[in-house]
């Protein structure tokens, strides 16, 4: 991930990438908390066989009876699997999700709130909530747009590619090809791709399939948001513990002003409150 620009032409712009090691200290963090779903596993105990009655005695002159002996209910001896997490209540949005300041389009909050189940059963210590995932898109990509570029199924009508990474830009990194061209077109630099902008190299660790359909895809929002969820969650850190949470996100950005916006915006999806001015610092 790293610092982007508005898009142009269908691509997103960025002029910086993913620390992929080391952590630099965060000097300045808009303080925003949310507590985590936990799910509760419900196991079914088998019923007791019963005893079979001693079977009747039979003249000489007749053939014995074959005798028919009670059998447990072999459903109710499998546990039934562990129910997904409810996702956390939060004050409600916009009655069109993709109106007003705080506005996500339905598609992009149901891929949200879709990783926070999956991760809450996968990691469940990490304690990921939607409202974070809502804050990383909103700051990489608005949305995929406010949502017109992807459809009901959280597809991009056309795939979101930045600019390559060569150092061209102030702050931004050179990283050359690691995937072939595979995900982002190019075989000299990786350029970030789709609507949560990963570097090729940190997408094909971290890949997760968020819809179920066997594939990952940057370019799903479904796919995507998990992929974002399973990436900030590496390391046992826990979204619940505000400067762990900030750890995750400066990883995904060296930015402070990056990790401040996101957590103004995961504190705005959480309370329904418009962040101010003031803690959207610019991102250079």
């Amino acid at each position: 991930m790293g610092r982007h620009n508005k898009k142009t032409d269908s691509h997103i712009r960025r002029n910086s990438v993913i620390a992929l090691s080391g952590l630099i200290p965060i000097g300045l963090v808009t303080a925003a908390n949310s507590a985590g779903a936990v799910s509760d596993m419900t196991f079914v105990n088998a019923a007791s066989a019963e005893t079979a009655a001693a079977p009747l005695e039979t003249p000489a002159t007749q053939e014995p009876q074959a005798q028919i002996l009670p059998v447990a209910d072999l459903a109710s001896a499998v546990a039934e699997p562990a129910p997904l997490a409810p996702v956390q209540a939060t004050p409600p949005l916009p009655a069109s999700m993709a109106e007003g300041a705080l506005g996500i389009p339905s598609v992009s909050v149901a891929a949200y709130q879709n990783a926070e189940r999956i991760l809450a059963v996968e990691n469940p210590t990490c304690n990921m909530q939607w409202t974070m995932l809502a804050g990383i898109g909103r700051v990489e990509s608005g949305h995929a747009h406010d949502g017109k570029d992807a459809d009901a199924l959280g597809n991009l009508f056309e795939p979101v590619i930045g600019l390559p990474l060569n150092g061209s830009l102030p702050g931004q990194a050179v990283i050359m090809d690691t995937d072939g061209g595979a995900l982002d077109g190019d075989t000299v630099y990786d350029r970030a791709v789709g609507p949560m902008q990963f570097i090729p190299s940190t997408w094909t660790q971290y890949a997760g399939d968020g819809n179920g359909d066997g594939i990952s895809d940057p370019q799903n929002l479904f796919d995507s948001a998990l992929t974002t969820g399973k990436y900030l969650c590496d390391g046992g850190l826990n979204m619940q513990d505000l400067t762990q949470a900030a750890k995750a996100i400066h990883r995904y950005n060296n930015s402070a002003a990056y990790v401040a916006n996101v957590l103004a915006w995961t504190a705005g999806y959480s309370t329904g409150i418009i962040p101010a001015a003031s803690d959207l610092p610019r991102i250079h």
